[in-house]
């Protein structure tokens, strides 16, 4: 038997077309099992068949309840029965639940209740304006219904960002908040052959690589592109579509005749997704709402120049003079595009080098041990580390 800490991570699923959330769960648990003296589970659940994100870490245990039932799965069944198993076997320390609203996230915080165990609550912008916004009427239910005493009864709920935590306090949440940023894998630098043998492509890219959702703003994206109809450059999306909004995007570029300058290529994740950032020579996020945006890391992280909005909590585009941090709407964006597309290529490697050396400051290891922190010291094994804001 291990003497480590055990701490237990919830998650409604870990499919790909889960989003942001999902792979900065699994990056998360990979890097805290990389660190001693902790053993770290990652419960969630499936359908029967379905693929999930691989682990980077072989320590990480999943353990997936999986049902053929739509209706087990949209209660949360499959997922309370394996959690509930592992607790009266194993006595976990610590549950970490990630995100709000479904019946996973209830159940993660209602056992924890029942067995006395804490619970840490990562909203993962769940609780941000816009996404209060989306579908108001069932969040409001939800909150009276278990929502508000779920997230009360948290031991401490974590933010990503400055600009989350003051929205969450904004709701009338009292509990300790720990401001603790996703993290990032740092790319590879490009070897000098790869980045001449770019330079003598006649074409340039520019990436959107999210989820293909309302809120991503992809929409006021291509009417940008649309505006500016930029000769030799061509514009990628890549990303689950949800809900049919994909549809909606590709009318607007078919609409505006743009077709041959704007090319969807479906969900990319493992090497894929690196050569697609490694064959940017931009990167947008004209989102609404982020409360990190791991993408944008992502992307400073291979030397990316990175447009995001002031939706997303990123000023240090600016400051650092990686990118553009600009008002949400298709003129910023119209603006901000016409800026850089018309820098020389030498110019945007300068500025995705600054960006890559900016975002060193988000390894996963150092999140990992901040995380650790906040941990120890809800159990009672430390000092409050500085993270953590009490209201």
């Amino acid at each position: 038997m291990t003497d480590d800490l055990r701490i237990v991570h919830a998650t409604t699923d870990l499919h790909l077309r889960s989003g942001g959330t999902t792979r900065a769960v699994i990056d998360v648990t990979d890097a805290l099992a990389r660190q001693p003296d902790l053993s770290v589970t990652l419960v969630s659940q499936s359908g029967r068949g379905e693929s999930a994100l691989p682990s980077g870490c072989e320590t990480v245990r999943r353990i997936v309840g999986q049902s053929r039932s739509n209706l087990a799965l949209g209660l949360g069944l499959p997922f309370h029965r394996e959690l509930k198993r592992y607790i009266e076997a194993q006595r976990p320390a610590l549950i970490h639940n990630h995100g709000l609203w479904t019946p996973v996230n209830h159940w993660a915080t209602a056992l924890g209740r029942q067995y006395r165990i804490p619970v840490v609550t990562q909203p993962h912008g769940m609780l941000e304006p816009w996404a209060l916004n989306h579908k108001a009427l069932k969040k409001r239910v939800a909150l009276s219904l278990f929502q508000r005493r779920d997230l009360e009864s948290a031991a401490v709920i974590v933010a990503t960002s400055p600009v989350e935590c003051e929205n969450i306090r904004k709701l009338g949440f009292r509990q300790p908040i720990a401001v603790i940023p996703n993290g990032v894998q740092i790319a590879a630098r490009h070897s000098p052959d790869e980045i001449e043998d770019e330079s003598r492509s006649s074409q340039r890219t520019v990436l959107f690589l999210s989820r293909v959702h309302p809120v991503k703003g992809l929409l006021n994206l291509v009417r940008a592109w649309t505006q500016l109809a930029p000769s030799g450059w061509k514009l990628r999306i890549a990303g689950p579509d949800e809900g049919g909004h994909l549809r909606d995007v590709l009318a607007v570029v078919e609409r505006d005749g743009m077709s041959d300058s704007v090319e969807y290529v479906g969900v990319v994740d493992g090497e894929q997704k690196i050569r697609m950032f490694r064959h940017a020579d931009l990167f947008v996020l004209p989102t609404f709402t982020e409360n990190f945006g791991i993408v944008v890391a992502e992307a400073l992280s291979h030397g990316v120049p990175v447009i995001t909005t002031r939706g997303a909590p990123w000023a240090d585009l600016e400051t650092y003079r990686c990118g553009w941090w600009v008002e949400i709407g298709v003129d910023p964006l119209v603006a901000a595009l016409r800026d850089a597309l018309a820098m020389s290529d030498s110019e945007r490697r300068e500025m995705g080098e600054r960006g890559r050396e900016y975002v060193r400051r988000f390894d996963w290891d150092a999140i990992a041990q901040q995380t650790i922190e906040v941990y120890r010291w809800v159990l009672g094994q430390g000092d409050k580390p500085a993270c953590v804001y009490e209201a």
